[in-house]
């Protein structure tokens, strides 16, 4: 199962990961992952487009962790958007991915 928990502090956030693997299906063809991936991956290097101190972040093979998130408007917007993209995704499939708003420490 893919695991997303994203940390606001207030009405921003400030960090997002995205870890595990969905296993809707065999690697390549699981379309869960690719949907999961694409959203990310599309939402990161859209933010940093607009500005590369915007956002940071590592991907590793069990995921990727944004760590830093600017406040600024526009990379909050397009961190709300790639969420409310996975939590749709998460409706249509329950079993594959979770994504839940955890404690910002």
């Amino acid at each position: 199962m893919i695991k997303v928990n994203y940390y606001k502090d207030g009405l921003n956030y400030k960090k997002v990961n995205i870890l595990g693997h969905a296993l809707y299906d065999d690697y390549g063809k699981d379309i869960v992952c690719a949907s999961v991936s694409s959203i990310v991956i599309c939402t990161i290097n859209g933010i940093l487009t607009i500005n590369e101190d915007n956002l940071k972040y590592n991907k590793d093979k069990d995921g990727i962790k944004i760590t830093y998130i600017n406040s600024d408007d526009v990379s909050q917007k397009l961190i709300d958007n790639m969420i409310s993209l996975l939590k749709e995704l998460e409706e249509s499939y329950p079993s594959n991915i979770k994504v839940k708003e955890a404690n910002y420490d």
